[in-house]
């Protein structure tokens, strides 16, 4: 199926947010416990100026009023299936249609935002838990409904840093100081035992924990939030120092944060400074998104040819990306929010992959 073209909404999607101040950090990891592959090295002083960002993920029920508005399917629906963490699997044996990359994810059909953990699961008790089984696609279609965007990669870093410059993480340096849990992560051994001793064994509430100094709930662990920036291991070492938007092409989307699959054996992805990608339409139990609000400013945008093998010219139009007629064109970003946005026909099985 093709979806829609998406409608903004004419009423104003009101979302709880705080502003961040401009200001200048630096970047990348500090510490030296970074994944060479993914780039969180050489540390860069970054510019960022103001903007507003979501205090939570994007719910449940937030997304469920994008889609009561506008009669959006996600990419888990038209496609039939998604990837579900095989111990939270609830639906019949006949559903698990294979495995992904690692064989602690099962491509399950029926899996989607409504049914996180197979058929057999529901959200009606996940109201304000973060909406998962999201693509990066599926996010710029709420964004264009919402008429707001996605953070840039910097944004996103320069946000969960709550402020602390060179922490490991959004609250400081110790993962569970004095004992205390700080984030929804794995607690135990992984892949295969999960002590749940934070409280949750899959996402939790978008408001648990304590928010870090700029009042932002879980920028660590509980869901791995999308960013605007194609992903590129390099990005760092040609990065300009003003608000940075990433490579001007690529094949993955930024995702940071980390989720509640995270552990320090595996995956100690929810430090600050950590990075993951995947393609576009790529979803997942654990993938969600938050959105922000840019100030009145000329981003210089590159033109990409295609989001998904569509082939397509035109497209999405947000933040620092452009997705216009292979010309090169400057636009403001607080105009650019909310114009036409497509999205394409994804059926390849093979657009899950490199799952964490």
């Amino acid at each position: 199926p093709w979806q829609t073209p998406i409608t903004p909404c004419r009423s104003p999607v009101i979302h709880n947010q705080v502003t961040i101040p401009k200001g200048c950090f630096t970047m990348g990891d500090s510490t030296g416990e970074g994944y060479h592959s993914d780039g969180e090295t050489p540390l860069h002083d970054v510019e960022i100026s103001s903007f507003s960002v979501d205090i939570y993920a994007v719910t449940n029920a937030q997304f469920a009023d994008f889609v009561t508005s506008t009669g959006y399917t996600t990419v888990a629906e038209q496609t039939g299936y998604s990837a579900v963490f095989h111990d939270h699997f609830t639906g019949k044996k006949s559903e698990k249609l294979g495995i992904a990359d690692m064989p602690w994810w099962w491509l399950i059909s029926g899996a989607d935002w409504r049914h996180p953990q197979g058929s057999k699961s529901t959200i009606d008790s996940l109201m304000n838990h973060p909406v998962v089984h999201i693509s990066y696609l599926d996010a710029m279609a709420y964004c264009t409904w919402s008429k707001r965007t996605l953070p840039t990669e910097a944004q996103w870093e320069y946000a969960a840093r709550g402020g602390l410059q060179g922490a490991r993480y959004p609250w400081g340096q110790l993962l569970a100081p004095e004992g205390e849990h700080q984030a929804n992560v794995w607690q135990g051994s992984f892949p295969d035992h999960n002590d749940a001793s934070d409280g949750w064994h899959a996402t939790a509430p978008v408001n648990t924990f304590k928010p870090n100094g700029y009042g932002l709930y879980q920028m660590a662990g509980n869901v791995w939030e999308w960013c605007m920036d194609w992903f590129s291991p390099r990005t760092y070492e040609t990065s300009v120092k003003v608000n940075p938007c990433g490579p001007s092409s690529g094949k993955q989307r930024v995702l940071r944060g980390g989720s509640f699959l995270c552990h320090q054996s595996y995956c100690n992805r929810y430090r600050v400074a950590a990075r993951s990608a995947n393609t576009p339409a790529t979803t997942a139990s654990n993938r969600g998104f938050r959105t922000v609000v840019n100030e009145s400013r000329t981003f210089t945008l590159t033109p990409i040819n295609a989001l998904w093998n569509c082939g397509a010219e035109h497209g999405i139009y947000h933040g620092c990306l452009s997705y216009l007629c292979k010309r090169r064109c400057s636009y403001n970003a607080s105009a650019v929010s909310g114009t036409k946005l497509t999205i394409i026909k994804v059926t390849n099985m093979a657009r899950i992959n490199h799952l964490q």
